[in-house]
């Protein structure tokens, strides 16, 4: 439920998925683990057992599903029977059961609103609601890159996700921040937990982080790193319990880690979500 502990989510996309890697997140406290089935050539799963079997068992597990391989590259799909043989296949691939499993980027599949799509995201949700009561995980979510698709789609009479996923940091735009607000209070009001994503916009070493300073959104802004502040800042933006963050190095972890010891002044936070939606105001998406 919101309003714990901000938690540090290892995610493993673009991860070399080294051993190493995880015997230094659970040094340093990171149990909860992150990835999917189309990560690292649809092989995340499998390399995960062969390289980290015995680990497994030692951090909650969360994969996704959604994204298949196909003649052309990676397609995707919102066909139950798929999504349900998907979560069998990745139980059966870790050797475990995941803690969760996400559908992975519905809107993909529903971009031009239609009739029908209301009953695919529904029937989608169903399959993931059935795999969990057969015991193929042990809940289930909704990680999405683009909620805004979404919001005219949700059915309030098929299963609710317990778990969402959005994007989440400074670099996330006005219109995608006030969507995901808008999905969080439609499928998750008050229960249930929100997860953020890409906290860095896909790199800490981007020029936009030698531009700006994020350690204004702290009230103790000289103990943190710029880093250690935009991702300390971004379980406020939106407000999300965990971020799950990808690395292949356990001192960038370490880092992160460390940031959730900093206060994030949410005066400031709130003003800069005002600024961001003043600027957006007719501007085109």
């Amino acid at each position: 439920m919101r309003g714990t502990d901000p938690r540090v989510v290892l995610g493993l996309h673009r991860s070399r998925h080294e051993r190493r890697l995880l015997i230094g997140a659970l040094d340093l406290g990171v149990t909860a683990l992150d990835t999917s089935s189309n990560y690292f050539d649809f092989r995340s799963h499998q390399m995960l057992a062969r390289t980290a079997g015995d680990l497994l068992p030692k951090f909650t597990l969360s994969t996704k599903v959604g994204y298949f391989p196909g003649p052309d590259g990676a397609e995707h799909s919102l066909d139950p029977i798929r999504l349900h043989s998907a979560v069998e296949q990745a139980a059966k691939d870790l050797g475990r059961e995941p803690d969760l499993v996400f559908l992975h980027n519905p809107e993909h599949s529903l971009r031009e609103a239609a009739p029908h799509h209301h009953d695919l995201l529904a029937q989608a949700c169903t399959a993931l609601d059935a795999a969990a009561a057969k015991g193929l995980c042990a809940a289930w979510g909704v990680a999405s890159w683009d909620p805004a698709p979404l919001l005219h789609l949700i059915d309030t009479t098929a299963p609710r996700p317990a778990a969402l996923m959005v994007r989440a940091g400074l670099l996330v735009g006005a219109r995608t921040l006030d969507a995901a607000d808008a999905l969080i209070n439609a499928w998750c009001p008050g229960v249930g937990t929100v997860w953020g994503m890409t906290p860095f916009g896909g790199s800490t070493s981007a020029p936009v982080w030698d531009r700006i300073d994020p350690r204004v959104f702290l009230r103790n802004n000289s103990r943190l790193s710029r880093v250690q502040a935009a991702f300390r800042t971004a379980y406020h933006l939106p407000q999300v319990d965990s971020v799950a963050v990808g690395t292949d190095e356990p001192a960038h972890l370490s880092e992160l880690v460390g940031a959730l010891a900093g206060e994030v002044e949410m005066r400031t936070v709130q003003e800069y979500r005002n600024l961001l939606r003043a600027r957006s105001r007719g501007q085109p998406d």
